[in-house]
């Protein structure tokens, strides 16, 4: 660099304390990915919680970062990478959860597209939590599945079995009840992105 140059450009100190004086605000997850436009059988969703691991991430959905929830009371792992669906809202003021199933854990943070496969109606402490199933949409391995049917049966019982036990250590009462079709996902998820427009427009009205 010349020494002409030098003198123009300021020091990375100088810069950095530019960037922070400026305010400038980081995207959030949640608010500022889109959706995607094949949605909402094919959508984009974020990793919270990657698959084989016993700490449980959560949104904050505050400042848009993925902290740590807790360390899971008992001896089991997620099975399959965890996350939710930006842009949507369910009843328990959340987004969409979706399992997404495919080869490979994903980093906490990434985003990937995925494809809806079915419904896990689920019931936590008395109040529905259901879950999307899906697959990586660009994993070769799992992209050719459509329904939850096509999956081997001790698949669904297995994910069936971790959202039922992970939480009795805590003698907390997870309920699931019978998986539903692709059909019924693609419903609660086009219902839950009416819910997230219906509540944008309410705070844009306050």
């Amino acid at each position: 660099m010349s020494e002409d140059n030098s003198r123009l450009m300021p020091r990375l100190n100088e810069r950095i304390l530019s960037s922070m004086d400026s305010k400038s605000v980081a995207a959030h997850p949640w608010h500022d990915l889109e959706i995607g436009p094949e949605a909402p059988s094919v959508f984009n969703c974020v990793i919270e919680i990657n698959r084989g691991s016993k700490v449980k991430y959560k949104l904050d959905k505050r400042f848009g970062l993925i902290k740590v929830d807790k360390v899971l009371y008992s001896s089991v792992v997620y099975p399959h990478n965890y996350g939710f669906i930006p842009r949507t809202l369910c009843e328990d003021a959340d987004p969409m959860d979706v399992l997404v199933l495919m080869q490979e854990p994903v980093q906490p943070g990434s985003f990937l597209r995925a494809k809806a496969i079915g419904l896990m109606p689920l019931i936590d402490q008395g109040e529905s939590d259901d879950k999307i199933i899906a697959v990586c949409a660009d994993d070769p391995e799992y992209r050719h599945y459509n329904d939850l049917k096509e999956l081997p049966p001790h698949r669904l019982a297995e994910i069936r079995r971790f959202f039922e036990d992970y939480t009795r250590n805590e003698n907390k009462e997870v309920a699931v009840d019978e998986f539903l079709p692709a059909e019924a996902a693609v419903q609660a998820i086009e219902h839950s992105m009416d819910l997230y427009g219906e509540y944008i427009v309410e705070t844009l009205r306050r």
